[in-house]
């Protein structure tokens, strides 16, 4: 059975979508009847994840590739486009970047939470651009952090020049593409993932006080809190949205 909703039959490429986030926000897209590229880093992540999305009668695509690759980012949105016949919504999740002190970063990992932050995110939006324009228009969506807004910005300050990064390309992007009818938004969000489980783990007083500073009292759902609200904003009614941040963090920052 085809799955009926504000989505239905529309493309989509959701990178990073092998888990947490990005797997959140593809079965909530697929939920409102887009059919999803799952593109990802590891073949059996992919895979399942489309295993779900094909139960809910979707079309599927799995992408094996890493985005931080000049040539794979492109070939990603080309066999989505070669998928499903083009491409109307982008999901940039993807991307290799943690927390830490100034003092203890390697240039090499700084270099690749760029290629796989805004780098990656400035290539596949130009990929899809004009597969976007020929269907007239489409919707990118970039997964950013409230980092950069934190009163305390202690071991935050590579991750958050990484996803500024990102937010001043969306911002830049949804300014030049308007007039071909693409709109482009940055979400932050705060949502349960694996990244952030071992985090919690090996922190857990600061675990426990990042939650304490929620007011909602809790880490969003990956597919509730997020994906559903990521295919609201790619979805008719938020038609006249373009150019802003979004956070989904249950309350906690607060954007100047």
């Amino acid at each position: 059975m085809t799955t009926a909703g504000v989505l239905s039959d529309r493309a989509a490429l959701v990178t990073g979508a092998g888990q947490g986030v990005g797997r959140g926000i593809a079965l909530a897209l697929a939920k409102q009847g887009a059919n999803i590229a799952v593109a990802g880093r590891t073949e059996s992540s992919v895979r399942r994840t489309c295993a779900e999305l094909d139960d809910l009668g979707v079309r599927t695509a799995a992408i094996v590739g890493d985005v931080s690759e000049r040539d794979d980012a492109a070939r990603i949105v080309e066999e989505t486009v070669a998928a499903f016949g083009g491409i109307d919504i982008l999901v940039n999740n993807a991307n290799d970047c943690r927390p830490g002190p100034l003092l203890s970063v390697v240039d090499e990992d700084y270099e690749r939470s760029f290629a796989t932050g805004p780098l990656a995110t400035l290539r596949t939006m130009r990929a899809a651009h004009p597969h976007m324009s020929a269907r007239g228009g489409g919707t990118v969506i970039n997964l950013v952090s409230s980092a950069a807004v934190r009163w305390d910005a202690s071991n935050y300050g590579v991750y958050a020049s990484i996803k500024e990064s990102m937010r001043s390309l969306t911002r830049a992007a949804a300014c030049e593409w308007g007039s071909d009818g693409i709109r482009v938004l940055a979400v932050a969000p705060h949502a349960a993932s694996p990244a952030l489980e071992r985090w919690a783990e090996t922190n857990p007083e600061e675990a426990a006080a990042f939650v304490a500073g929620i007011p909602l009292g809790r880490i969003g759902d990956p597919e509730a809190d997020i994906g559903r609200a990521v295919a609201f904003l790619c979805g008719p009614d938020a038609g006249y949205l373009t150019g802003a941040t979004i956070p989904l963090d249950g309350g906690q920052s607060r954007w100047g």
